[in-house]
C-alpha cells in the first residue's frame, strides 16, 4: 500500500467516530483519488496557521486535526512554561461551518491539558483575539477561521503570548510538536469545566475604547457626521463591532447591507466572501449609488481585511485595491500626527516588501523611518514587539487589504481600519476635497505608483509540484529584459541573497528566509513571485511608476501602466 492508504487505515480506528470512519471507508472502497487527496501530506503551518478543505483525512480541517495540533500546541506551550502556575489561552471563532465545533473541541483539549482557556460565547473577529490575549495576559491563543477563502475551507491560526501570529522559531517547534501526534489517541480528553471560562462583553467594551482612542479629528467627523456610509459584513464576524463603532465615534449616516449582516458560513449572497473581488462588494456599492453614500466599507469573514469604494473626480463609486487604501491611510495618519506635533523621531511605519514604495517616500517626507518586512502580518508584528519600549508603531499594512493603526492589536484589524477609513474621508470632505482627490494629491507629489497582482491557483498534489517548477525556473533562469528594461537585481528571500546582474555582485538580506523572488528593472519597476502559504496558488505583484502633474494625467497613466503590466505578463508566461 502507498503511504496515503496507510495512514488513511488508521482513521478507520475506534478513536474515530462512526461517520467519519465510514467516509474514510468509502474513499478507500470508491474514490482513491480524493483518498490521496485527503491523506497524502499533514496540514502545516504556514503564513497564516493551519488552513484547508473541510472534510476527512490528515490534509483536511476536522475535529481530529484540530484536536491533534492542539494538543501539540499543548505540549509546546508547557515546555515554554513548565514554570508557570496556569498557563492562559484565548479562542475566539468566526461565522464558518463547522468554527464553533473546533473551538469548543479546541477549548477541551486546552483544558484537559491543564490550561484555563477564556473562550469567546460567540463569534468575534480575529483583531479582538489578538487584544483580548494581551488584555488577560494569555500566553497563546487561537482564532478559528479561514478568513477570506471559500466556504469549503475553515482553518486555525495561532498566536503567541504578545497577540501576534507565531513566527519563528516557535511556528517549526509548534509543527515538530504536532507531529509527534501520531494518532488521535494521544490528545488528551479529560478535562474540567472550570478551565474553560466564556467572554464577551468585557472584552468588548475594552476594545472598543481603545478603538474609539485613535481618532485623530473628531470635529471633521462632527462636521461631516452625516458622511454616507455603506457596509457589508459579508456573512462574518465584522457585523459585531464596525455598525455600532461608526456611531459611538459620530457617524449618524450608516447603511448596511442586510442581506448580508447575517452570519453565515455558506456566504449565500456571494461567490466568495473576498473584499479584495469586486463582486464580494456589488450588493454594497449598488446600495452605495442608490443613496448617494460617500464610502462603501466591507470586511471578510474574521474581520482582518477590508475592501473599500469611493467616488472618483465623475462622482462614479470606483474599487481602490489594498496599497491605495494604505497609501491614503498612512499619509493622513503621519499629517495629523505633525500637526499634532507628535513627530518625535522615534516613530516608524510598518510594510511588506510587496506592498507599495509610495508608502517608503511618504515616510521619507515625514522623516519617520519604515521598516519592510516579508509578506505576513506576523512580521510586521514581530517588527513591533522588537521595538517595543525603543521606538513609537503609528501603522502600517501590506497590499492585500490589511491595515494596523497602533499597537494594543498585532494583527490586521479592519475593525479599527474600518473606523478610521471613514474618519479620512470625513476629514478630506470637511476641507473640500474628498478621499479620491487625496488619493490623486498624493501621485502628484510623490509619483503614481501602480501596483497589480497576478494570482494563479495549482490545486491538489500536481498543482503544488507545477508551483515549485515554477519557483524554481525563476531561481535558476531569471529573465534577462522585460519590456525592453533591463533585469537589474534579483532577491532570492530564501537564499537571503540579492544578487546585481549589472556588477555580478551579492549582497546579504537581513530578513528571514522565505521562498519569494524578487526581480527589479532598469527603469525602476519590479516583480515579485510568491508562492501562498496557506493556499494552492503562486502570486506575481507587479509594481511599476509613472510621473503624473495634474489629475488629468491619471486616467493616460494608469493606462499606460496597465498596458505594461500585461507585457511583462506575456513577457514571462504567465498570460
Amino acid at each position: 500500500m502507498e503511504n496515503f492508504e496507510i495512514k488513511a487505515k488508521v482513521w478507520l480506528g475506534e478513536e474515530y467516530d462512526a461517520i467519519t470512519r465510514a467516509e474514510v471507508q468509502r474513499l478507500i472502497t470508491s474514490d482513491r483519488k480524493e483518498l490521496e487527496e485527503c491523506f497524502y501530506k499533514d496540514l502545516e503551518f504556514g503564513t497564516g496557521g493551519l488552513r484547508g478543505i473541510m472534510g476527512v483525512g490528515t490534509n483536511r480541517m476536522n475535529i481530529y486535526t484540530v484536536s491533534m495540533a492542539t494538543q501539540g500546541l499543548c505540549n509546546y506551550l508547557k515546555q515554554c512554561y513548565n514554570k508557570e502556575e496556569k498557563i492562559k489561552v484565548a479562542i475566539a471563532y468566526d461565522s464558518r461551518i463547522n468554527s464553533p465545533l473546533f473551538a469548543s473541541k479546541a477549548a477541551e483539549v486546552f483544558a484537559s491539558n491543564g490550561i484555563m482557556v477564556y473562550l469567546f460565547s460567540s463569534l468575534r473577529p480575529t483583531p479582538e483575539l489578538s487584544f483580548a490575549i494581551r488584555e488577560l495576559g494569555c500566553k497563546s491563543g487561537i482564532v478559528i477561521t479561514a478568513s477570506h477563502n471559500p466556504k469549503e475551507y475553515n482553518g486555525y491560526k495561532a498566536y503567541w503570548y504578545d497577540g501576534a501570529q507565531i513566527v519563528a522559531p516557535h511556528d517549526e517547534n509548534i509543527i515538530d510538536e504536532v507531529r509527534k501526534i501520531t494518532s488521535f489517541s494521544q490528545v488528551k480528553s479529560k478535562f474540567e469545566k472550570a478551565n474553560i471560562i466564556g467572554i464577551d462583553k468585557e472584552i468588548d467594551t475594552a476594545y472598543r475604547k481603545k478603538v474609539k482612542s485613535l481618532v485623530l479629528s473628531p470635529e471633521a467627523i462632527k462636521s461631516q457626521k452625516n458622511l454616507g456610509i455603506v457596509y457589508t459584513s459579508l456573512h462574518g464576524t465584522g457585523i459585531t463591532h464596525i455598525p455600532d463603532l461608526l456611531r459611538e465615534v459620530g457617524f449618524t449616516n450608516v447603511t448596511l447591507i442586510q442581506s448580508q449582516s447575517i452570519p453565515d458560513g455558506n456566504f449565500p449572497t456571494v461567490e466568495s466572501p473576498n473584499p479584495e473581488e469586486a463582486k464580494a462588494l456589488a450588493l454594497a456599492i449598488e446600495k452605495a449609488e442608490e443613496t448617494n453614500a460617500d464610502i462603501v466599507l466591507g470586511t471578510d469573514p474574521d474581520a482582518d481585511r477590508v475592501g473599500i469604494a469611493v467616488r472618483d473626480l465623475k462622482g462614479k463609486m470606483v474599487l481602490l485595491n489594498g496599497n491605495q487604501a494604505a497609501t491614503v491611510l498612512v499619509y493622513y495618519l503621519l499629517t495629523k500626527w505633525k500637526e499634532n506635533g507628535k513627530l518625535t523621531g522615534k516613530e516608524f511605519v510598518c510594510k511588506t516588501i510587496v506592498t507599495t514604495e509610495l508608502i517608503t517616500e511618504i515616510a521619507k517626507h515625514f522623516n519617520v523611518k519604515l521598516y519592510n518586512t516579508l509578506t505576513g502580518f506576523k512580521y510586521i508584528a514581530e517588527v513591533i514587539r522588537n521595538l517595543e519600549g525603543k521606538e513609537k508603531f503609528i501603522g502600517g499594512g501590506e497590499e492585500s487589504y490589511g491595515y494596523l493603526i497602533d499597537d494594543f492589536v498585532r494583527d490586521k484589524d479592519a475593525i479599527t481600519s474600518s473606523v478610521i477609513l471613514c474618519e479620512v474621508a470625513a476629514w478630506a470632505k470637511d476641507k473640500g476635497s474628498s478621499f479620491y482627490k487625496e488619493l490623486l494629491s498624493i501621485y502628484m507629489q510623490f509619483g503614481f505608483y501602480k501596483e497589480s497582482l497576478l494570482s494563479l491557483t495549482k490545486k491538489g498534489k500536481n498543482g503544488v509540484a507545477e508551483i515549485v517548477e515554477m519557483m524554481e525556473n525563476l531561481r535558476s533562469n531569471p529573465p534577462k529584459t522585460l519590456v525592453g528594461f533591463k533585469v537589474v537585481k534579483m532577491a532570492d528571500y530564501e537564499n537571503n541573497t540579492m544578487f546585481d546582474f549589472t556588477t555580478n555582485t551579492r549582497l546579504n538580506i537581513d530578513l528571514p528566509k522565505s521562498n519569494v523572488l524578487q526581480f527589479f528593472l532598469s527603469d525602476g519597476s519590479n516583480f515579485t513571485a510568491r508562492p501562498s502559504g496557506t493556499e494552492p496558488k503562486i502570486k506575481f505583484y507587479f509594481g511599476l511608476k509613472e510621473l503624473i502633474k495634474s489629475p488629468d494625467d491619471f486616467e493616460i497613466a494608469n493606462e499606460k501602466l496597465n498596458q505594461k503590466s500585461i507585457l511583462i505578463q506575456q513577457e514571462l508566461n504567465l498570460v
